[in-house]
Order: structure tokens, then sequence, then C-alpha cells
């Protein structure tokens, strides 16, 4: 089972092409400061800008600069089953340890529907799969009573990355499947990381891990341990710096967050863009505040 911090992987471009020196720069970074799973491909990953060769190509650095140092979760999902299919096919070829597929966006499916696609891929393909629950980008929620059903059909359906920001939605999943134990329930809103580990969750997939993924995973170790003060103690320090990591649509934000750091570039595709002056204004401070920009003497 998948536990603790699993960083929501950016992909790094160049001049409009991914930057695979620094894709693989980022994933030795990460896991030399104590994250514990490599997530790419995901939303923060811009996954709905790559094309399949781009796709592809990511999942492939990922896994072969991790060596299997890490377990690497590979963002898979689509809107189209079929397309989810390959995707997810390609990243077990490659040697992912497992897939995160997200509720299919645009189409709206129905309940019905969400089990009829993900039944589809996870029979296809024998890959661990995590389902991404986020209704703020498909513009459908996927119930509890829904992916109670899906866990209890296909055993490789192992994970959730619940992003509905519901914390009684995540308390009925926790309720309902906290005897599978080999079943996770992966917080996707840093701001809820700490409520959802307390109320049964097992770790998160982290757009601040980009930039702090030694306080991220201290968090999740911190939870385990019951050392619940310490735990409290770091996210309301990290609360802050979350907060201006979403001033805009993500990833622009992280990625002008890591630029500022000297991590990466801030390069976003289209139709993102970078920050508005006053945005990284605000971004620049929060990070000053935080402790991870240092004050120019």
């Amino acid at each position: 089972m998948f536990r603790g911090s699993c960083v929501a992987l950016v992909t790094p471009f160049k001049n409009g092409k991914l930057d695979e020196e620094k894709l693989r720069e980022l994933v030795d970074y990460q896991i030399e400061h104590g994250t514990q799973a490599l997530v790419p491909c995901g939303s923060t990953g811009e996954s709905a800008t790559l094309n399949y060769e781009e796709h592809n190509r990511v999942i492939e650095v990922v896994v072969q600069q991790s060596r299997h140092r890490i377990p690497v979760i590979a963002g898979t999902g689509s809107n189209s089953t079929a397309e989810t299919i390959a995707l997810t096919r390609h990243a077990q070829e490659v040697g992912a340890d497992a897939a995160l597929t997200i509720v299919p966006y645009c189409n709206k499916p129905t309940q019905q529907g969400m089990i009829h696609h993900f039944s589809a891929v996870a029979r296809n393909v024998p890959l661990p799969l995590i389902i991404y629950n986020i209704p703020g980008r498909t513009g459908v929620n996927m119930l509890p009573s829904t992916l109670i059903q899906l866990v209890e059909k296909e055993k490789n359906i192992i994970g959730i990355k619940e992003s509905s920001g519901n914390l009684d939605q995540v308390t009925e999943i926790a309720c309902a499947l906290n005897s599978k134990k080999n079943f996770c329930i992966l917080s996707g809103d840093d701001s809820l990381t700490l409520p959802i580990l307390s109320i049964g969750g097992h770790g998160t997939i982290s757009v601040l891990a980009n930039i702090d993924p030694e306080n991220v995973a201290e968090l999740c170790s911190a939870h385990t341990e019951r050392n619940f003060e310490k735990a409290l103690q770091l996210h309301w320090k990290m609360y802050p710096l979350i907060k201006a990591l979403f001033l805009e649509a993500n990833p622009a934000p992280i990625k002008a967050a890591m630029e500022i750091l000297g991590l990466c570039s801030s390069e976003v595709r289209l139709p993102l863009c970078g920050l508005e002056p006053s945005n990284r204004t605000k971004l620049t401070q929060a990070l000053k505040e935080y402790g991870l920009l240092k004050e120019k003497k």
C-alpha cells in the first residue's frame, strides 16, 4: 500500500519542449529529500497538454531515473476509456508501480458509467490502480458507494486520491474500506492532508512537496507516529504557503515558486500562462515567510 508523501511532480519545459535533464534532476531531488512516491503526469504534471509521445516519455524517464528507489505512480487517466487503457498499459510495460487514473472529465459520466470505465481499465491492465476523484476539474463527483462497488469488483483498484474537499465523503470511504489492508486513501489537497490523515487517510499526493518535500514527509510521519502536536504545527506552518500556491490555476504557481527557488523554469503550456505580477509578488513573500527563500542582505 502507498503511504506518506507522494509528490505530484511537475513536468519541466524548456522552450516549449520537455526538459528531460531537469526532470531527472527533480526525481533525484525528491528521492534525496524524503518523498515516498513519485506521481508524474497528473494535473500538476500538465498531462492535459502533453501529447501521447511526451506523456509516455515523462513516465519512462521518471521510472528510469527512480531506479526502483521509491515507487512511481504514473498518471494515465483520460476522458476516453480506450486512451486510459493504452496509457496504463504503457506505464505497466515501462515499469511503473501503479497508475493514477482520473475520473473522466468533460463528458461527465454517470456513476454507472464510471463503474464501466474503471472496470474496463482494471480488467485490461493488471497494474494496481488508484482512482483520482477531483470534481472541481472533471465536473462530476465519484460517490463513495461507486468507489466501494469498484473495489469489491476489481482487486487491482487499490486506492483513491480524494480531491472532493468533502471530509464526510472521505470518512464514508474510510469506514467502508478500512478493513482492506491493501487499500490506501490519499489526500489530493495539501490543505486537507492532516484532516484526511486524521479520519483514516494514509498519505498525500502533494503539490507543496515539489518545493518542500522534507516537511510534507515529516507531517505524514509525525501523524503515523502519533505525534499529533508536531503534525498540527507543521500543518499550521504550511497553510499560508499552500494558499499562495493556489492563487491561480495549478501548476502555474508551483512552477513559479520552483523558478524563484532555482529548481526549474516556470514555463507552462497554454492555455495556462505565467502568474500575474501581483500574484508572483504575493507568492515570493509567502516563500520568504515560510523560510524557503532567504532575504538578500
